[in-house]
């Protein structure tokens, strides 16, 4: 029994022995093949490399300068441009990307490139978010992603890169709190993260005990200022501007000897300045506090700080009198303007003499104040770079130092709303840099000087409400860059010169009203063809209205009340479809009132009263609202809606002019089109149309270039209720005027969930599509408010008739009769349906890059002058970066939610579905649809499961006249013989 039990125990031994022996044989094989392994790692980890950078590459969707065109296998990874390796092992030290326009994400293959010191990557189109694997780079010491479109947040992972020296995230769309696990980065000396959406406390960068520059300007970090800055001993430069921070400025920073650049603007800090401020910080080479809480006086310290380049203190709460600053030689912009400074006595001005010496200074700010004495005569000894003067909105008495002029480097001159006397200086003329002269609201007399025509570089002329006489001074014509004349309020008199109605730039305004003018509108009026604001009103000119103002195209308002104009009003006004405002109250006009007014659809008020007009008073248009029209005084008019109280016309108007002979064509045409005839038919003509006119070529680059909050301030008047043209998902659409062009302003509420996805997403996909039937995109901005908050926009062009929704369905509260004037027959939806099915086929088809629209519907759809439809509105579109290989009926993009507006989004979409060129298709049929019926998708007759397409089924081929656009059979035999005339159906033939 034993002995086989001995056996089996011997066959196990044996058998694990040669188990062991063949271990070792394997561990002998290892160890003496581990140098060799050791010596091949570096080959692995540059395979690691050059793998990683390929994957890199392939998240780059456009590379228009062709700059990734050397990474491919014909060269080694380190010859690649942009790559720089170490010589030791070949490794990947430093990749830089900047400026090359490159469109696409961060892939996280970057982290893989574990000998990575400086990664650069800014001033390009990166959006998505920083991939947390960047915390896999340990050797990182320089991160630069400035100028990008990156959202998300700051990864929590970037503490792991210890060694880093230098983070730059600058004007991206970055948000959320910065992590806390930042502050471990002991290394970290410049922190840029200014210009993103970032919230919370700035607690986590006073544990940066090596931080010399840190940039938080423009987010929205609120709170108190926290402990702890104090111990930042190396703390040079720290900029905190345009935020939500509140509370004072805690005592100890204010010991930062070493600090040279102090800003805290526009935030909502309280408290006062020390006394001993240029005593403590004697580095100091900038200080702002302006737009904040500040109370006190300026510390008279403030001169020690000899080093001073830039002091802006305005928009507080300042008080007393403004102290010597005659050491402060280094000026060169010194803003100190609405506060309360000035005492209203005779010296209040004198610190001007003090700032003599600052020979480089180019901006000085004292408007909006409480100085009441006279300018001193020192002024024209201040130096001949300064470029602004602002002496406005003060009580500022005297006459205007003839030594001004001596000032040659004055590009803007304000001074308005003063109680300024005596006359211009006659040498004015020598300020042959001035761009801006602004005297409005004093007491200044005396002739306009003719030497202003020298200044051909003047943009705005503003003497309005003073007491000049004598004539408008030919030479003002000289002036070819003028945008803005205002001469209003005043004692002129003589006639209007031709030159000055001949300066083509004039594009803002030109204001001559409430003078003693006399003679004719010159017919050189015509050459206005860029002004938006023409005002003659209350003057004494007389003569008929010149036919050549129909060549004022861009006019929004017209006023020429208050003369003594007589005759008819000329019909070529026909073309001043963009006025908002017409004035012709009190003159001698006569005829009858112009049918075509009814058809201005932006006009808004309509002034006609006291003159002598006769006939019928329409009642669509801006007629059919009693309160946008004033008729007084016209004993001879009839009509009009019944507010207007008038005399019923005691004949008939012919009502019989319209012709149905267009009936059997209305009903059968619209619907056979719907489907495939409708889409070979006008694809077909769609192609025909680019054969015979040119598309502008598409544009590889399409610089989508800074406009600041204060221009579209200006340039919309406050983003005023009056400008405002529209309303969407995700913002406001005004209308403006910048650098004298009619623009239309869509401003993004940042507060409305996905609007600065949507942002990003109108910029990319309109970077790179240009076509006729396109609205065009003029720029964008990411810049902040006054307020700072963030703020973005995008900027088109204007279409002065609107969408095809408001034709389509007019405004319910106007009177229904004004559908007539809203008209659009049968021809014109046709050509709008081939406008539209041009655009779509361009997008999926013929692009740069497919991009799916994602939200068609009559809203998103303009008109402009001759009613070309034009698609707009590309805030949900969705493009795709492969077009060789991509087919748009499918979609590696998931929607998420619906996308679209209900009614015309496909129904796949709201499962879940991928985005396609099939959602567009289905948009464009239930689009047509509702043009030739009238009803919108998601009308109150469509319940209980009926959709529009089912309607439109179920009438036919019987039922079609019952379904069918009522204005389609209003017809006028006019219009109709005008389009069989016209070019576009020749071409349907």
């Amino acid at each position: 029994m034993g002995l086989p039990r001995l056996s089996l125990s011997m066959s196990w031994l044996v058998h694990n022995l040669h188990i062991h022996l063949i271990l070792l044989s394997c561990l002998s094989i290892l160890n003496s093949g581990f140098t060799a392994t050791t010596s091949s790692s570096g080959l692995m980890g540059n395979e690691t490399d050059r793998l990683s950078l390929l994957a890199i590459k392939a998240k780059i969707v456009e590379d228009p300068l062709h700059g990734l065109s050397s990474w491919n296998n014909s060269i080694h990874f380190c010859q690649w441009q942009g790559i720089t390796c170490g010589r030791r092992h070949q490794r990947v030290t430093a990749l830089d990307l900047q400026s090359r326009e490159l469109v696409g994400s961060i892939s996280p293959h970057l982290g893989n490139l574990s000998f990575l010191r400086e990664l650069l990557l800014q001033n390009n189109s990166f959006g998505n978010e920083i991939p947390p694997e960047i915390g896999r780079l340990p050797r990182l010491q320089i991160l630069q992603l400035s100028n990008n479109l990156i959202g998300g947040q700051i990864p929590v992972n970037i503490s792991r890169c210890a060694n880093l020296i230098y983070i730059n995230f600058s004007d991206n769309g970055l948000v959320g709190e910065v992590p806390v696990e930042l502050g471990s980065l002991s290394k970290l000396a410049i922190v840029n993260i200014e210009a993103n959406n970032l919230r919370g406390g700035i607690s986590p960068f006073t544990n940066l005990s090596s931080l010399r520059n840190l940039f938080l300007e423009s987010n929205y970090f609120d709170g108190s200022f926290p402990d702890g800055f104090e111990r930042l001993k190396n703390l040079q430069i720290l900029a905190l501007g345009i935020n939500r921070l509140s509370g004072v400025i805690p005592a100890s920073l204010f010991n930062h000897s070493s600090l040279t650049s102090f800003t805290v603007i526009v935030n909502q800090i309280q408290g006062s300045l020390p006394w001993d401020l240029g005593i403590t910080l004697p580095n100091l080479e900038f200080f702002g506090i302006s737009g904040n809480q500040f109370t006190g006086s300026i510390p008279v310290s403030i001169s020690n700080a000899s080093k001073l380049y830039e002091l802006e203190l305005d928009q507080n709460n300042l008080t007393g009198k403004v102290p010597n600053l005659a050491r402060l030689q280094n000026l060169k912009w010194l803003t100190m303007g609405d506060n309360q400074l000035g005492c209203r006595e005779a010296d209040d001005l004198n610190f001007i003499y003090s700032l003599i010496n600052a020979t480089n200074l180019q901006y000085l700010n004292v408007g909006l104040n409480n100085f009441r004495c006279k300018i001193p005569e020192s002024i024209g000894n201040l130096s001949s770079n300064l470029k602004l003067l602002s002496l406005d909105n003060n009580q500022i008495f005297g006459s205007i130092p003839p030594g001004i002029v001596n000032l040659v480097g004055l590009q803007s001159l304000y001074m308005q709303v003063n109680q300024l006397t005596g006359t211009i200086p006659s040498g004015i003329g020598k300020l042959a840099n001035l761009h801006e002269l602004n005297l409005l609201d004093n007491s200044l007399s005396g002739n306009i000087p003719s030497s202003l025509g020298n200044l051909s570089l003047l943009s705005k002329l503003a003497l309005g409400l003073n007491n000049f006489q004598g004539n408008i001074p030919p030479s003002l014509g000289n002036c070819s860059n003028l945008q803005k004349l205002f001469l209003s309020q005043n004692n002129l008199n003589g006639t209007i010169p031709k030159q000055v109605v001949s300066i083509s730039s004039l594009s803002i305004y030109l204001d001559l009203s409430q003078n003693q003018l006399s003679g004719f509108l010159p017919m050189e009026v015509a050459k206005l063809i860029n002004l938006g604001y023409l005002d003659v009103s209350k003057n004494l000119l007389s003569g008929e209205i010149p036919s050549t103002l129909g060549s004022c195209t861009s006019l929004e308002m017209l006023c020429l009340g208050n003369n003594f104009f007589n005759g008819t009003i000329p019909s070529s006004l026909s073309f001043l479809r963009g006025l908002n405002e017409l004035d012709l109250a009190n003159n001698s006009l006569s005829g009858e009132i112009p049918v075509y007014l009814k058809s201005f659809i932006l006009l808004q008020n309509l002034n006609l009263s006291f003159n002598n007009f006769e006939g019928v008073v329409p009642t669509q248009g801006v007629f059919s609202n009693a309160s946008k029209i004033s008729i007084v005084g016209n004993s001879k008019l009839c009509g009009g809606v019944a507010e207007l109280k008038l005399p019923k016309c005691n004949f008939k108007v012919d009502e019989n002019r319209r012709s149905n002979s267009a009936l059997t064509l209305a009903l059968s045409i619209p619907f056979g089109l719907v489907g495939l005839a409708l889409m070979g038919c006008v694809l077909y003509l769609c192609q025909f149309k680019n054969r015979r006119k040119d598309t502008p070529s598409d544009s590889s680059k399409n610089s989508l270039l800074r406009v600041s909050y204060q221009t579209l301030v200006k340039a919309t008047d406050g983003f005023s209720s009056f400008d405002l043209i529209g309303v969407g998902s995700f913002g406001s659409v005004y209308k403006g005027v910048i650098d004298g062009r009619i623009v239309a302003v869509k401003a993004l509420n940042l507060l409305r969930h996905g609007a600065s996805k949507s942002f990003v997403s109108e910029c990319e996909a309109l970077r790179n599509i240009r076509h006729r039937n396109l609205v065009k995109v003029i720029t964008a901005c990411s810049t902040v408010d006054y307020q700072g908050h963030d703020f973005k926009a995008v900027i088109y062009d204007f279409i002065v008739n609107g969408s095809l929704e408001e034709w389509l369905h007019p405004n319910p509260n106007e009177d229904l009769s004004n559908e007539e004037i809203r008209k659009l027959n049968l021809f014109q939806r046709l050509n709008i349906v081939i406008d539209i099915v041009c655009a779509l086929n361009y997008l999926h088809n013929h692009g740069q890059t497919p991009v799916v629209h994602c939200d068609l519907k009559p809203s998103n759809i303009l008109l402009d002058k001759d009613m070309t439809g034009h698609v707009g509105d590309f805030g949900l579109a969705k493009f795709f970066a492969d077009h060789a290989t991509h087919d748009l009926s499918t979609s590696e993009i998931r929607s998420i939610g619906i996308r679209g507006t209900i009614g015309y989004t496909a129904p796949e979409y709201g499962m879940g579905s991928e985005v396609s060129a099939y959602g567009d298709i289905y948009s464009f049929g239930i689009l047509v649809l509702e043009m030739f019926t009238g009803k919108r998708p998601t009308d109150e007759i469509l319940k209980d499961g009926l959709s529009l397409h089912n309607f439109v089924k179920e009438a036919l081929p019987d039922s079609v006249s019952e379904i069918s656009d009522p204005i389609l059979f209003k017809t006028e035999r006019e219009e109709e013989e005008n389009f069989i005339r016209s070019e576009k159906i020749v071409e349907c033939s």
